[in-house]
């Protein structure tokens, strides 16, 4: 009887320790779910640190990159109009000259002897002609056909006077246009003859950048369009000029047609056949809504952007379809799907959705 008790005890103790261990179980699983709750409402409320910037209307200019060499917009070899050996030289290469300044001399003692001879002649036919005039005119004396003949005379002795002056004055080579002396071809006591080039005088105060565009391009170019023009040698420093010339025809082989820019040079640091980095204004806009392309995520339906609003008392994301227009470098025009005042997300515009909770700090901010 009492191993029968001792049997009923044990079976007793083991049924009370098998539901002890249920209960702790089944309490134990009604408490995970709870936790999981908790887990995902803690994400659900994650916030996200984003810098936003005030949309506002500016302006944005579109520009057609072409390669360019600068060129002198008066290069001009100076040939020499008299004949006779180099006398002086009066400017080294180099040197800055005026318009007007002699470079060289030729000698000229020759047609200084025949400039002499000419005046006399002049002289006489002009007081011969004179002594004539009062004759005929005043006292009858004479033949009318003599009166002309002294006439005629004293005209011909006057232009080949002039005719003998100006060949004088050839003699003084003189620079073209102002600019620098970019070489001289001859040496004192060489000979120079008419037509041979003796100097070369660039105008480097104003020059050109001459470039080859598209063809496709060609009805975006225009004489008159601002142009900004850069140089790899002076890093940092652009030069504002405008387009001159555009060229009528295409060139058949690189399907490109010519365009020049005039820009100022007053420190002559720029040189001819320097490269250039020539921007053609394409399009200029005013007034317009204008983004970094960084901020812009494409999607399967489009393009949109991010913004923050208010939502229930909290700063959230509010995501924005946008219509994007013509863009350059890393700015774009939105079209349409912002106003002005919105804050645009800039910094972790990559790292929110519609309604996910954000928090604008400042830049540099943690």
């Amino acid at each position: 009887m009492k191993l029968y008790r001792r049997i009923e005890f044990a079976v007793l103790a083991s049924l009370i320790i098998v539901l002890g261990t249920g209960c702790a179980d089944a309490q134990g699983d009604s408490e995970n779910p709870d936790m999981d709750q908790t887990e995902t409402a803690s994400l659900a409320v994650k916030t996200v640190n984003v810098t936003v910037v005030e949309v506002e209307p500016s302006s944005f200019t579109d520009f057609i990159r072409v390669a360019g060499q600068v060129e002198g917009r008066q290069d001009v070899m100076v040939s020499a109009e008299e004949m006779g050996p180099v006398s002086r030289v009066l400017v080294e290469k180099g040197q800055r000259v005026r318009r007007g300044q002699v470079i060289l001399r030729l000698e000229s003692s020759v047609l200084e002897s025949q400039v002499a001879e000419a005046e006399a002649q002049a002289e006489l036919s002009r007081e011969q002609h004179e002594r004539q005039r009062r004759l005929w005119e005043d006292e009858g004396i004479g033949t009318e056909m003599s009166y002309l003949q002294a006439r005629y005379q004293a005209d011909m002795q006057a232009a080949r006077l002039n005719v003998l002056r100006t060949r004088l004055a050839k003699t003084a080579i003189r620079a073209p246009t102002s600019g620098v002396l970019e070489d001289r071809m001859v040496e004192v006591g060489e000979m120079a003859t008419v037509g041979t080039p003796v100097a070369r005088v660039v105008a480097v105060d104003s020059l050109k950048v001459v470039g080859g565009v598209p063809e496709r391009m060609a009805g975006f170019v225009h004489q008159g369009d601002n142009a900004v023009i850069s140089f790899d040698v002076f890093p940092g420093r652009e030069f504002a000029g405008q387009v001159n010339f555009v060229g009528a025809t295409v060139e058949a082989q690189s399907r490109t047609f010519a365009v020049e820019v005039v820009i100022a040079n007053p420190d002559g640091q720029i040189k001819p056949n320097m490269v250039a980095n020539m921007l053609l204004e394409r399009l200029s806009l005013d007034d317009v809504i204008v983004v970094p392309q960084e901020v812009v995520i494409r999607t399967a339906d489009g393009y949109q952007v991010h913004v923050v609003t208010e939502r229930n008392g909290e700063a959230v994301a509010e995501t924005r379809t946008v219509r994007l227009g013509p863009s350059y470098d890393d700015r774009v025009v939105v079209e349409s799907g912002l106003e002005t005042g919105d804050l645009l997300v800039m910094l972790g515009a990559q790292m929110v959705d519609d309604g996910t909770r954000v928090r604008v700090v400042v830049e540099g901010e943690g």
